[in-house]
């Protein structure tokens, strides 16, 4: 039996597979979030009259035999948040996965069982996926690396989906080494010849978010990528603020969110925990008029991006503007203090489609705070490179 003393995996429907060839992942183990499916298994989606209700599933992600195919182990489904519809990675159904850096904290979700796992030692690294922020917004609150890729760029086939014009499947890993060599396999080949990294352009009103607290802590970590690059410069990307942006966001989600369940809860008229029965029950009241309208600011939003990014920039946020929350934190301080305020700086790759990488770089009161590099689109390859450059002379400052 799996030993799993983090909580991380599922237990209602285990399911674990060898690897299937060899490669660049040979004798690495790794966990899945549960919203891929795996052959004969049922998926869970975090909610257990969704597992109720639906069959085992007939084939695997592609995702997950890719995996398997380069070597690596699967040793099990991990835990997601409710209908992967939060960011607390608290689920009243299945419980809370620990944080290993804390475990009087959350891990952050909705991959929480992936980020767990692999913060705790458990595996190697674990797929997750991130739709308003589920893979970055844990890495930084458990210390690890994670990544949301360019929309689009990793398969999503064989997973359920949530907000499609936003969710992506990424990946969490303790080594960078490691978490490279899983993008190697995953992201197939480049389309064209990129630039290296030229300058580092920090976002100006994402800074602005902090608490000056924060925003010290974040030093270090944005004067190493400084020294990485060369160049620094900033940039203010919503001229109307991030909050607007982050409206957009939060009301297309949401019409997605309804558009692909609604009938599903309409149906089984599921039991849902704090948080998420007031988001579901408040896309259900989003009108297609408010897509439509919110669609449109969203290509001036990308148009916007565009014309910001010069080939080879690299935009710097912080990944969020707070470390962990403690356990049981009250569901409206959960929402405005850390959620909605998170989400004004996780929308930006999200509405732009872009790949966005969280560094394990800094620390406040000895808790996790993560800051992260966006490329263009398609630029993973250097975001990585440039990732485990930075873990690396981190790694080097305080050795020495």
């Amino acid at each position: 039996m799996l030993s799993d003393p983090l909580g991380a995996f599922c237990r209602d429907n285990h399911v674990a597979l060898g690897s299937t060839g060899h490669g660049l992942l040979d004798g690495l183990t790794f966990g899945v979030k549960d919203i891929f499916h795996i052959r004969g298994a049922r998926t869970g989606f975090g909610q257990p009259d969704w597992l109720r209700s639906h069959e085992p599933a007939t084939e695997t992600a592609p995702v997950v035999r890719q995996l398997l195919a380069a070597g690596a182990a699967m040793l099990g489904k991990t835990h997601s948040d409710e209908l992967a519809y939060s960011l607390t990675g608290e689920n009243v159904h299945y419980g809370t996965p620990v944080n290993p850096r804390d475990p009087a904290r959350i891990p952050g979700g909705s991959s929480n069982g992936s980020v767990s796992a692999v913060a705790g030692g458990l595996v190697d690294f674990a797929i997750g996926t991130d739709c308003g922020g589920s893979v970055r917004l844990p890495a930084s609150y458990c210390g690890v690396l994670g990544i949301r890729p360019t929309h689009g760029r990793v398969s999503l086939a064989g997973a359920i989906p949530f907000g499609p014009s936003f969710d992506v499947a990424g990946w969490f890993a303790r080594e960078p080494g490691v978490f490279r060599r899983v993008g190697e396999v995953l992201l197939g080949n480049d389309e064209q010849a990129l630039p290296p990294p030229r300058r580092l352009v920090l976002v100006s009103d994402a800074f602005g978010l902090l608490d000056r607290t924060v925003y010290d802590a974040l030093g270090s970590a944005v004067d190493l990528l400084s020294d990485l690059l060369g160049v620094q410069s900033q940039v203010t990307l919503s001229e109307s603020g991030l909050w607007d942006w982050f409206e957009t966001f939060r009301v297309i989600q949401a019409g997605e969110v309804w558009r692909n369940h609604g009938a599903w809860i309409e149906t089984v008229k599921p039991e849902l925990g704090p948080g998420i029965k007031e988001r579901i029950e408040w896309a259900s009241r989003v009108t297609p008029s408010q897509v439509a309208e919110h669609t449109a600011i969203r290509a001036r939003i990308v148009q916007r991006v565009n014309n910001v990014m010069q080939p080879g920039d690299v935009l710097c946020v912080p990944t969020s503007p707070r470390v962990a929350p403690l356990k049981n934190t009250p569901p409206s301080k959960i929402e405005v203090e850390y959620r909605n305020q998170a989400m004004c700086v996780l929308c930006i790759a999200g509405l732009a489609g872009l790949p966005q990488i969280s560094l394990p770089l800094s620390e406040m009161d000895g808790l996790p705070l993560g800051i992260s590099i966006i490329g263009a689109q398609g630029y993973e390859r250097p975001l990585l490179e440039l990732a485990e450059q930075a873990c690396g002379r981190k790694e080097h400052i305080i050795d020495n």
